[in-house]
């Protein structure tokens, strides 16, 4: 590896991986990492140990990153003293401020949160604002100590001890349940939760969630999850999750155990969410996978062009149609979109909810319904398998092994119910 093109051409792909991840806005993000090829091949001589080229190319793209960051900055008027540029963001709508605070602010009214910002990000004195705003100086202490007050209702860190919700018994059997098509439009929904996970990854979320076969309704797998901090994995700032999965599935059981225990770290963006690391231990071996490590990750864990995540703001686009047991897709890639408005019955209580379909994101031959109500949080997942799904694994095609199971018709192909989840949200 003596030669700039072989070195940028072993690492080019994490490269674009890391930028990528950090800078919202593709056309920027391409810029960004010709500048970055650029800076690396004027210096590359002075590189004394060319085996870690790999750290030190991200590391000129971590600069680059940050001084486009600075850059938004300036131009947005925000301090770089008052916000560190780790919650500092780019989306759809281009840089935003994303962190406990910032989630608090975007949860208040429009009055609390201007004069916040006025008095505690641009440090104006109570009557500077006053004459800003053209309020009396009584109106503007009146105003100023009932956002403060709002806020700190609203901060997650106090509606427990640890900041922590208490989780409910999922029962050992299915509760039963019932699907019921609404006439009405399918609503928009704001969905934060991490995909397949059904956890949001925000300080003070903890849930648990569980698997059940059919037509048995035994359950079969369950997993406890709690968010325990912040973490960053290479310069992106998310949150640490604690998993424990007791009696898994053999394919995540990690090669055998009854107790599985893993780490992940995701982010939540005002636009997608996703996750940025998984780790676990196999063999007695700690196993650590980022975004970074190619397939490794993105065939487990990844969703989306260029891994983006989840899309949080959920609206039927129309690449997924459904009539009645008929589901009907466009030749794409990461096929997840709303088929309709629903109603769910289930531990009797009754949920308006939208059908989100997600086809072949998990691999070919798998999708999944999953009911989700106007709160975001997910009320029933169900998983479906085309009828010759593994067949080589299984010896046999699912009507044959599952014959009283229910059966969709995807693309002319038939496919049939396997599983559910619920959570404990619904208890």
């Amino acid at each position: 590896m003596d030669t700039f093109e072989a070195a940028l051409d072993g690492c080019m792909s994490a490269l674009e991986r890391f930028v990528k991840y950090r800078i919202g806005d593709k056309y920027d993000a391409e810029d960004i990492i010709q500048e970055t090829c650029l800076t690396a091949y004027q210096k590359f001589a002075s590189l004394k140990n060319k085996a870690s080229f790999k750290a030190w190319i991200i590391s000129i793209a971590r600069n680059k990153c940050n001084d486009y960051y600075r850059s938004k900055a300036e131009r947005m008027d925000i301090s770089l003293e008052l916000l560190s540029e780790s919650v500092l963001t780019a989306s759809r709508s281009g840089i935003t401020v994303r962190d406990t605070i910032g989630e608090t602010l975007d949860r208040l009214g429009s009055k609390d949160k201007q004069i916040l910002y006025l008095y505690f990000f641009k440090e104006l004195p109570q009557d500077e604002i006053a004459r800003r705003l053209g309020l009396p100086l009584g109106t503007v202490k009146s105003r100023l100590y009932y956002a403060k007050k709002s806020f700190k209702e609203k901060y997650p860190y106090q509606h427990s001890a640890k900041g922590e919700k208490h989780m409910k018994k999922l029962p050992d059997i299915m509760p039963e349940y019932k699907i019921e098509r609404s006439d009405t439009p399918a609503f928009s929904v704001k969905w934060e939760e991490i995909m397949g996970w059904f956890i949001v990854p925000k300080l003070g979320e903890k849930l648990s969630w569980a698997m059940y076969d059919h037509p048995g309704r035994g359950r079969t797998e369950i997993c406890h999850m709690k968010v325990v901090g912040r973490a960053e994995v290479h310069g992106i700032e998310g949150v640490e999750i604690e998993s424990t999965e007791l009696e898994p599935m053999e394919c995540n059981s990690a090669g055998g155990q009854k107790e599985v225990e893993r780490r992940f770290v995701a982010q939540l963006t005002d636009t997608h969410c996703r996750l940025l690391a998984e780790s676990h231990t196999e063999g007695g071996i700690k196993r650590y996978y980022t975004f970074l490590d190619g397939d490794s990750f993105l065939n487990n864990w990844g969703f989306g062009e260029d891994n983006c995540g989840n899309e949080v703001d959920l609206v039927a686009r129309g690449d997924i149609t459904r009539d009645g047991s008929v589901v009907t897709t466009k030749d794409k890639e990461f096929l997840l979109d709303v088929v309709g408005r629903y109603t769910v019955t289930i531990c009797g209580k009754v949920y308006d909810t939208v059908c989100v379909m997600d086809c072949y994101t998990y691999n070919e031959g798998v999708v999944s319904e999953q009911y989700i109500d106007k709160n975001g949080r997910t009320i029933l997942w169900r998983r479906f398998n085309r009828n010759d799904w593994a067949c080589e694994r299984y010896g046999k095609p699912w009507s044959e092994m599952l014959p009283e199971n229910e059966r969709i018709v995807v693309n002319g192909e038939t496919y049939v119910h396997w599983y559910d989840c619920i959570t404990d949200y619904v208890m």
